[in-house]
């Protein structure tokens, strides 16, 4: 599908050229087009890498649908590509996705219920896990939008609180625990010692991936937004979260941009544009040191073969 078109010079063109880069996030708020974003990126990945994956963690994916091709929790050849692979992963933990006894993982599931936020935790974890034992030279995560993705970057911590949880109740209630887990049909072998096993097994790949994404050199993040108000709000807000937790970011993607045309006749749109320009010109103001990327607003509703070749020439 891409094998026929220049590489255009675009400012997403930085990461392109960043042969080191391991992670990439694409992310904002709700609504503006990331999973368009996040797959126009792999598919610019794919024709200067070995081989690149693009990984949905939305719970509510649109990766199938913008590439109009069936995608699940294994990674899927992408139709038209011989290097690009696609997967979706649901943020919650299914008990036939993990494994172990069948007794240990309802208890595991229920004191994973008793911790918020280590169920999200745990699947990405495991997922994590899963993508580590895979060649792929390039991952990208079309992310949820921005409560979920920072909920995503705090994966670390809320792991270490929930071992840290167990290891207390372990140490407060002794043979307690072990009794609770007789309860729930399970033999001694895979007490509380295997669920305190398996948290920090997870704990210690999470961290060492939060490793690789504070790493500049492994991992960015672009940010995906719109030339309005609110998500011009919520950029920044991002941005402010993503130094604090100290991810890389300098590219930000403006979506659905209306272009100058003298030919415009409609009112609504010679307004729109004008409210548009506002808030660019305040993106280039605050974002002086960033890849700005404007994409247009297209005529016709977009999937990803119709937005590669439509808008990847407007990334300038």
């Amino acid at each position: 599908m891409a094998d026929n078109q220049d590489l255009p010079e675009a400012t997403v063109q930085n990461i392109l050229d960043q042969e080191s880069l391991k992670w990439v996030f694409v992310g904002g708020k709700g609504g503006v087009g990331k999973t368009t974003c996040s797959s126009i990126i792999s598919i610019l990945l794919a024709r200067v890498r070995s081989s690149v994956l693009i990984i949905s963690t939305d719970p509510a994916h649109n990766l199938s649908d913008a590439f109009q091709q069936r995608f699940t929790k294994t990674p899927t050849l992408v139709n038209g590509f011989n290097n690009l692979y696609a997967m979706e992963v649901d943020p919650t933990v299914e008990n036939e996705d993990v494994a172990g006894p069948e007794g240990m993982d309802n208890l595991f599931s229920e004191l994973a219920n008793a911790i918020p936020g280590i169920d999200e935790a745990m699947s990405f974890a495991e997922m994590l896990k899963l993508v580590q034992t895979m060649d792929y030279s390039c991952i990208v995560f079309d992310t949820a939008p921005t409560g979920h993705t920072l909920r995503l970057l705090q994966f670390p911590a809320t792991l270490e609180k929930g071992l840290a949880k167990m290891v207390s109740l372990k140490n407060k209630f002794g043979g307690l625990l072990s009794q609770m887990t007789r309860l729930f049909g399970v033999d001694d072998e895979f007490g509380e010692d295997a669920l305190l096993g398996r948290l920090e097994s997870m704990k210690e790949v999470i961290e060492q991936v939060n490793m690789q994404f504070k790493d500049p050199d492994l991992t960015t993040f672009v940010c995906v937004c719109i030339p309005e108000f609110l998500s011009l709000y919520e950029t920044e807000r991002l941005v402010q979260e993503l130094t604090k937790f100290e991810i890389d970011t300098h590219n930000i993607i403006i979506n659905q941009v209306i272009f100058d045309d003298e030919d415009f006749q409609s009112k609504l749109l010679k307004a729109r544009m004008r409210m548009q320009q506002k808030y660019l010109d305040q993106f280039y103001m605050l974002y002086d040191d960033f890849y700005i990327t404007k994409l247009p607003l297209l005529p016709e509703e977009a999937y990803v073969g119709i937005i590669f070749i439509s808008t990847v020439t407007a990334l300038d």
